[in-house]
């Protein structure tokens, strides 16, 4: 019997071995990442102050850090941990930190659109606002736009967060208890609360506990009861005004744009899934403390302005609504979205809106 193309064991082995090591050497060098390098690591601040933080992102870091499964780590920093505040967009722009969870206009985003960040004034009612006008009415696509205008920083995402009102050691029974209060507030915010006497102050997240025991405060207009309770406000304060100048801050992700592209499109999709779960997380958890801390809190006597004269609250907001839109562009789009959202939300009665 001829023995010609026939291969003995020995002979096999060695060829199969060849081929394997050559086939993971190619695999090695073409391949993007593998287990044996370094983790990529980005570090991430939040606005938030780290009780807060607990809720509002961490949650959502700690499953990235779990589904990147090696492949990336994410460091989260707290509220000035860093970078101040103020400084917050350009650190980002500059690549000091990687990625930042803000809103646009207290992390000063250098967009004509950021004055819609945080809280423009009675811009949503429920927390469920904000993702239906970003997603469905437009604003996603405008702040794509306005973002893709400035170099070094890529926006990503926006969601919803709690209603802003204010928690003071005063009494708030009327219009005029706001005259010359003190309060830790957005820039925005607080620029259209000026009209009511309202005294905004900005100082980093850790001073704001000690500056309402010292007095240097009267309290705060950042938040609703949820994160009132939660960060420890509610120990501190006495007060607490059921009227809300707006149903909830609007907040977003942003990431350094070089380090973004950088990374694998598995990875990215990942880092958005994660951002949606922390959406999700902060619109039932809001809608829950809200309800649940004003009626079981304790700790805060509620005050109430009657309907009809916070009105003119509501009224003198539309006024600074025309305002915005009186410099045309983006700003000018955006708030007619918000006037058209309105009317289709009275329209359609309840539950999305009773009045």
């Amino acid at each position: 019997m001829s023995t010609k193309g026939i291969i003995n064991k020995r002979d096999f082995l060695k060829k199969a071995g060849l081929t394997t090591a050559g086939a993971v050497g190619a695999t090695t060098l073409a391949a993007p990442y593998v287990k044996a390098q370094a983790p990529i690591r980005w570090r991430l601040q939040t606005y938030a102050g780290a009780s807060l933080a607990e809720h509002v992102i961490k949650p959502s870091i700690d499953a990235f850090n779990k589904a990147a499964n090696g492949e990336m780590v994410i460091d989260l920093y707290t509220a000035d941990q860093l970078v101040p505040q103020g400084e917050l967009f350009r650190a980002v722009q500059q690549g000091t930190i990687d990625a930042a969870q803000s809103d646009d206009d207290s992390m000063a985003s250098p967009v004509d659109v950021s004055i819609f960040g945080a809280y423009f004034p009675f811009a949503s009612r429920y927390g469920l606002d904000v993702p239906v006008l970003w997603e469905w009415y437009g604003l996603k696509e405008i702040w794509e736009e306005a973002y893709a205008e400035v170099p070094g920083v890529t926006w990503l995402s926006a969601g919803a967060w709690d209603p802003c009102n204010f928690v003071t050691t005063k009494p708030i029974r009327s219009l005029e208890d706001l005259r010359g209060l003190r309060v830790f507030t957005f820039p925005t915010g607080g620029r259209f609360l000026e009209r009511f006497g309202v005294v905004p102050v900005t100082l980093p997240w850790e001073d704001i506990e000690v500056a309402i025991q010292t007095g240097e405060l009267d309290g705060v207009a950042w938040c609703g009861a949820t994160e009132t309770y939660t960060v420890g406000w509610a120990d501190i304060n006495q007060y607490y005004l059921t009227n809300n100048i707006n149903g909830a801050w609007a907040g977003s992700y942003f990431v350094n744009s070089e380090r973004w592209e950088e990374l694998p499109e598995h990875l990215k999709t990942i880092y958005k899934l994660c951002i949606d779960s922390s959406h999700y997380y902060r619109q039932h958890w809001y809608w829950w403390g809200e309800a649940h801390y004003r009626t079981t809190g304790g700790k805060l006597e509620l005050t109430t302005i009657p309907e009809d004269e916070w009105k003119q609250v509501e009224d003198e907001a539309m006024k600074f609504w025309d305002e915005v839109a009186a410099g045309g562009g983006r700003n000018a789009k955006v708030v007619e979205i918000l006037k058209k959202y309105q009317e289709t939300m009275r329209g359609a009665g309840a539950p999305y809106r009773y009045s």
